[in-house]
């Protein structure tokens, strides 16, 4: 009962924040930010006891410190590298969680799984072809984030095919969610700006988080 006070409280302190950023406040935004995470963080702590809770936990709390630090990626370049490297470490996290909520593979979901394993090739080889020429002497740390996104991606989609509905979709649609807001902030600061890019790179990112967290405490609920 009181994760999902919480978890509700969320929502409504990001709407409030959203809000803020659609009309241009974005002063009072920044100051907003850094109490998104915790309403989540703290959801998932006062939730009973799950085998992978601690790793939720900490894939929260990288992506929470990953939030505070590029908040001050304006002030320079090595900002934005300990923001990329805390999210890093959050993707990581969450394909370690993802692997270990993992069963048996079914067998007859192959063909979806190589459709899903080529989309997301896809993904990376075009992201990647697009960026290249303007990043510079981030190529291969933009390279190395890029390819671990998409190996967040890969474990929710083989988790898809195996975790029960509905926390299966969300985890799924989470993680294509988190990969579009990091696209849109690559894009964005790396090839062109972005009409309304904080809003949408922070909707998308928002949204993200609680899906996935949402799907893994659907999967984790006790019978």
């Amino acid at each position: 009962m009181k994760s999902n006070v919480i978890l509700n409280s969320f929502i409504g302190f990001s709407l409030v924040y959203i809000s803020f950023i659609f009309f241009e406040n974005e002063n009072i935004a920044w100051f907003l930010k850094p109490f998104l995470l915790p309403f989540l963080l703290l959801a998932v702590y006062f939730q009973e006891r799950f085998s992978t809770k601690k790793i939720l936990l900490t894939a929260l709390t990288l992506s929470w410190v990953g939030d505070i630090i590029l908040m001050f990626a304006d002030k320079g370049e090595l900002y934005f590298i300990a923001g990329l490297i805390a999210f890093l470490l959050s993707h990581i996290s969450y394909i370690i969680l993802f692997s270990k909520q993992l069963k048996i593979y079914l067998k007859k979901s192959k063909i979806i799984f190589w459709v899903g394993v080529t989309a997301i090739a896809f993904y990376l080889i075009v992201i990647m072809l697009i960026l290249l020429p303007s990043l510079g002497d981030l190529k291969i740390p933009v390279f190395v984030y890029a390819l671990t996104i998409s190996i967040m991606l890969l474990f929710a989609l083989k988790g898809f095919l195996n975790w029960q509905k509905p926390a299966n979709s969300y985890i799924l649609i989470g993680a294509i969610v988190f990969v579009a807001s990091d696209s849109l902030l690559a894009f964005d600061k790396f090839y062109a700006p972005l009409q309304y890019s904080s809003l949408l790179i922070m909707a998308t990112y928002l949204l993200a988080q609680y899906l996935i967290v949402i799907g893994i405490l659907k999967l984790n609920k006790k019978k």
